[in-house]
């Protein structure tokens, strides 16, 4: 084992660290993604083998038999990520960095093999030994990579393990309130929201017309469906009977820089006033407009409950919101009923704010942002999608209507809630001030303002709610 082969062996690990945490954990999730289950195992097997691996060559030299059956790991290992390769590219669309960085593993795994092959058959010609080969700093290297990736791979069983109960409830009861055969233009359809609703349409029999500026994101879309990527490709004589509207530039993945709040506005008004505009121009109208909106049309409050007929306060997310909604009202004019959806914080193992806190409380990470006080009005994805299909059918339902749970909670309750669901501790707080400096506005209203929203509009008008309270819906999602 020369310095160069553990150069080499260095490197590997660095490179392994870093798709493990960033790529794995971190932006992929894949330990919450129930389709990964296979791909994790495969990550668990491979890491076992690695943690056998550093473990024997940082300590000892392995002549005779022990050497062919480290040349057999190597090639086991070889055969795995052969494996893994083919299931990534089955279950999900790698992201370029990650490829990259598989392809640096790729080329200086066959540096190290070329290296460690000739020793590993030097060894092998000897009579059947472990040997003691102390390396100092190295072995102390090695038995650190042997422990890592150990609880790497413990870690990988535990997650496939985890994911085999982690099942997604049918989509298709989420709509049956619908009359039979409807047909449903949707806009934003393969978002957060949007793939869930097409999901629950499609099963239960409607019929989809999807608006998508993506066609590979529209694989994921469930069959049978009419994909569009352009309001103008519909005929005039088009049947559509509700329009849901939830297409936009995502609010929360980074700061409202000024480009990115005219992003923000614009990629709402110009979708809300083509749909506007192809209602116009249909021959025979939709029923209902079902418009995406937020709740952050409030502005900011402190305590007070906020129902559909308190006002607003000023700020970047009520002229953001305030303006969609002014949009979509002008399908009135055609005689099209109008909802707008005051929709709250969504809550769900695969997308929206929930996805992205799972992994630094798993790892107890986890604390509340600034005082914790600020309310958080939340809503289960399931429960958002019935929601939507009762407005369609509830024909004396129009106007602005609060999308939320009926029981909001502050920051605390809600970090305490998901910590003692993954039963981790949540002692790290971030400094609100810490936020504001990094986020500016866009902190100061989505993660440290707050608003306490109430729906009585949907309770007034029959709608149940499946998760009232924020630890039912933890305890079924997760």
């Amino acid at each position: 084992m020369t310095p160069l082969l553990w150069t080499l062996i260095a490197i590997q690990v660095v490179m392994g660290v870093f798709d493990t945490f960033y790529h794995h954990e971190f932006t992929e999730r894949l330990a919450w993604r129930p389709s990964q289950q296979t791909e994790l195992r495969l990550h668990g097997g491979r890491n076992l083998l690695y943690a056998a691996l550093f473990l024997g060559l940082g300590w000892f030299e392995l002549h005779g038999l022990w050497a062919w059956l480290v040349i057999a790991v190597l090639l086991a290992e070889i055969a795995i990520t052969l494996t893994d390769f083919v299931e990534e590219d089955l279950t999900r669309k790698l992201p370029a960095s990650e490829r990259i960085n598989h392809t640096l593993l790729a080329i200086n795994y066959g540096a190290i093999l070329a290296w460690l092959v000739p020793v590993l058959v030097g060894w092998a010609m000897q009579p059947t030994a472990v040997v003691a080969a102390y390396a100092g700093l190295l072995s102390w290297i090695a038995a650190a990579a042997c422990i890592g990736a150990g609880l790497c791979g413990l870690r990988d069983f535990a997650a496939a393990r985890r994911l085999a109960r982690l099942a997604t409830p049918p989509a298709g009861e989420l709509v049956a309130v619908l009359p039979p055969a409807q047909t449903v233009l949707v806009t934003g359809a393969t978002g957060f929201i949007g793939g869930r609703l097409v999901a629950s349409l499609t099963e239960a029999g409607h019929h989809v017309i999807a608006l998508v500026r993506n066609r590979a994101k529209a694989a994921s879309l469930p069959l049978p469906i009419t994909l569009i990527t352009s309001l103008d490709q519909l005929p005039s004589d088009t049947r559509t009977d509700a329009v849901v509207n939830l297409a936009g530039e995502p609010i929360g993945d980074q700061a409202w820089t000024e480009a990115k709040r005219q992003t923000i506005l614009q990629s709402r008004l110009s979708v809300t006033s083509d749909v506007v505009r192809l209602i116009g121009r249909f021959d025979r109208k939709p029923m209902v407009l079902v418009n995406g909106s937020a709740v952050g049309w409030y502005g900011l409050w402190q305590d007070q409950p906020l129902t559909e007929s308190a006002k607003s306060h000023a700020c970047f997310s009520h002229d953001l919101c305030e303006a969609w909604e002014r949009a979509a009202k002008a399908a009135e004019a055609h005689g099209v009923r109008v909802v707008a959806l005051r929709i709250g914080l969504v809550v769900a193992r695969d997308g929206g704010v929930l996805s992205r806190l799972l992994t630094p409380f798993e790892f107890g990470l986890g604390g509340p942002l600034g005082s914790g006080l600020q309310w958080m009005s939340w809503i289960e994805r399931d429960d958002l999608v019935r929601l939507i299909a009762h407005v369609i059918a509830k024909k004396d339902l129009s106007g602005p209507i609060n999308a939320t749970a009926p029981l909001p909670v502050r920051n605390l309750t809600f970090t305490a809630e998901l910590a003692r669901r993954l039963r981790r501790p949540a002692l790290l707080r971030v400094p609100a001030g810490l936020l504001r400096r990094i986020g500016g506005d866009f902190a100061n209203e989505l993660l440290l303002g707050g608003q306490r929203v109430l729906p009585n509009k949907a309770l007034s008008n029959g709608f149940v709610f499946r998760y009232q309270s924020l630890r039912s819906a933890l305890e079924a999602i997760l």
